[in-house]
């Protein structure tokens, strides 16, 4: 379960402070998929990133299973990363002197898992790459590279998936196969997902949807639950 509770970005702006992300309460049960939306600056990102403990909170406090990771250092952010919160980024972040394979395989290694090569293929496999296992970035298109990602993301069986405009430097098709991939590998493993997205027709996909604007919630909606109630 992800909570956040009175949670406030802000960040010094000249002789002035700027609030990027207003007080804000948010829970999110186990297992379910919840897509923020909003216009450029309205805190999807920051909220994001906070969660992730990528960034830390002005005020407020931020916890995952129960434990507040506000205040935690950089070193037991990343165990905790590595053990429970998967990552996709819009720009992919793949390390170029790697192939396909290595880049999903080495988050593996160095967490220690057992049967890493074995698992690796796998996850190939459910993104459709085994053929491009040994290509470089460099050498795969942007759909073919953000398949990498997920499948990386994916790497330590995550129990919380945060997708930052995953499909947001693809065109509408391979967007399209990139986002039905990550649901259906997310859902196969009944993981929680936090998507941030300015595609509606994607965000309408989730089971709530949260609207940002100007670091505010202005609207929250259940969508695919009430449409199956």
């Amino acid at each position: 379960m992800i909570e956040l509770y009175k949670v406030c970005k802000q960040v010094p702006s000249g002789s002035e402070t700027l609030t990027i992300l207003h007080e804000l309460d948010l829970v999110i049960p186990d297992g379910q998929f919840i897509s923020v939306i909003g216009p450029s600056g309205s805190g999807k990102s920051t909220l994001l990133g906070l969660i992730a403990g990528l960034d830390s909170p002005s005020s407020g406090d931020i916890r995952i299973d129960g434990q507040s990771i506000t205040g935690m250092t950089e070193d037991a952010l990343a165990e905790l990363r590595g053990e429970k919160i998967g990552i996709v980024f819009q720009s992919f972040h793949l390390i170029p002197s790697l192939t396909a394979y290595e880049n999903i395989i080495v988050p593996m290694e160095i967490a220690g898992i057992k049967e890493a090569a074995e698992r690796t293929r796998r996850l190939l496999e459910d993104v459709d790459l085994s053929a491009r296992a040994h290509h470089y970035p460099s050498q795969l298109s942007g759909g073919e590279q953000q398949r990498v990602a997920i499948a990386r993301a994916f790497a330590n069986n995550p129990k919380m998936l945060l997708a930052d405009e995953p499909t947001g430097n693809l065109d509408s098709q391979n967007g399209r196969h990139v986002f039905d991939l990550m649901i259906e590998m997310n859902r196969r493993r009944n993981a929680t997902l936090l998507l941030v997205t300015h595609d509606q027709e994607l965000a309408a996909e989730a089971d709530r949807r949260i609207s940002l604007r100007d670091g505010r919630v202005v609207r929250e909606e259940q969508m695919a639950e009430a449409l199956r109630s």
